[in-house]
């Protein structure tokens, strides 16, 4: 199992902890991945730490789809491979519908079918056999809309890129992991139980049914990791962001990660963390977030328990773990795991 170091998106100052980046590569890590939600972006981050690194590899968890046209994604994903050496991994995806259209200003309309254009082109783009031309539902290259002046011409990249520029969807729901099996180079999901494997495989399955098996291919979830000897204080470190994305990550009725929640069995937990969270009161909502659900998602506790749970992840098949937390917790999973 490879390790991977997940930084997630900045708070209301930019800033990259390069001390930990460096340390990353230092201790044997695989890849550092960036994150965007609605103030920093994944690419610029990735940018500042491909030009700062040497060996390790370089990726975006996630890129989101509304916020750039698939050439655009295309285009970006070419320049950073090109300068960092073949060191950059795309990850994509569609995010939710309050940023979509919230902030981005974009309809939502169907994830799944808006995903699978977006990634069509962007690898008719990397393969450069033909320019590129595209009629979907969502997409048009060239344009051919109403207001369209007739004048778009089919373009092929001028940069020779990797056709096989690994490519990885962000997912979690039934349909959309099967897409990320059935289209893409690996699998990022969020909130990830090794302990429910079992209905995560029998979705991947139906992805590589479509496509055929994918020997290579990278199951790589995210993990918060914090250690200590007070169990429950570091369990008290991931809630409040359990509490945040089954809670308030959403719109009542279409929060995608209290479904996730609620497939896993904690259905009154969910609905009752997301009726505290939309209410204004998030201490509760915190800690209305199970113990057990801490423990199926994040490694946290001593070193002798943190090894115990990792066997879990390493059982599930899990191929690269990525994992979320401060320096002690990188050289402890480093240690265990590696």
């Amino acid at each position: 199992m490879k390790l991977a170091l997940h930084l997630s998106y900045s708070g209301a100052q930019v800033a990259i902890d390069m001390e930990r980046v460096l340390e990353a590569e230092r201790l044997g890590f695989d890849s550092i991945w960036t994150a965007e939600a609605y103030g920093s972006d994944a690419v610029v981050p990735a940018s500042w730490i491909a030009a700062r690194t040497g060996r390790i590899h370089v990726g975006t968890a996630i890129m989101q789809i509304p916020g750039r046209t698939p050439a655009m994604a295309a285009m970006t994903a070419m320049t950073l491979d090109a300068l960092s050496g073949g060191r950059f991994r795309m990850g994509l995806g569609v995010s939710g519908p309050q940023v979509v259209e919230g902030w981005h200003g974009q309809p939502f309309g169907k994830p799944i079918a808006k995903t699978r254009e977006y990634v069509d082109i962007v690898r008719a783009v990397l393969r450069r056999e033909k320019p590129v031309e595209y009629r979907g539902q969502y997409y048009q290259i060239p344009y051919a809309g109403p207001d369209a002046t007739g004048l778009g011409k089919p373009l092929k990249s001028i940069v020779h890129g990797r056709a096989d520029l690994p490519l990885y969807l962000a997912a979690i729901g039934p349909k959309n992991v099967a897409l990320a099996a059935e289209i893409a180079d690996g699998w990022i999901p969020i909130f990830f139980s090794p302990h429910r494997m079992t209905m995560y495989r029998e979705w991947l399955n139906e992805g590589f049914r479509t496509s055929g098996p994918k020997p290579r291919f990278d199951i790589m979830p995210s993990a918060a990791v914090v250690v200590g000897n007070d169990v429950d204080a570091c369990r008290a470190v991931i809630k409040p962001r359990l509490a945040l994305y089954v809670g308030g990550m959403g719109a009542r009725g279409r929060n995608f990660y209290n479904q996730l929640a609620q497939r896993y069995g904690y259905e009154d937990a969910a609905r009752r963390i997301q009726d505290l969270y939309l209410s204004g009161r998030k201490k509760e909502a915190e800690a209305a977030v199970p113990d057990a659900l801490v423990d199926e998602v994040a490694l946290c506790g001593p070193r002798e328990r943190i090894r115990e749970q990792l066997a879990a992840w390493k059982d599930a098949g899990v191929t690269t773990l990525m994992i979320g937390g401060d320096a002690t917790a990188m050289r402890t999973v480093a240690e265990l795991a590696l």
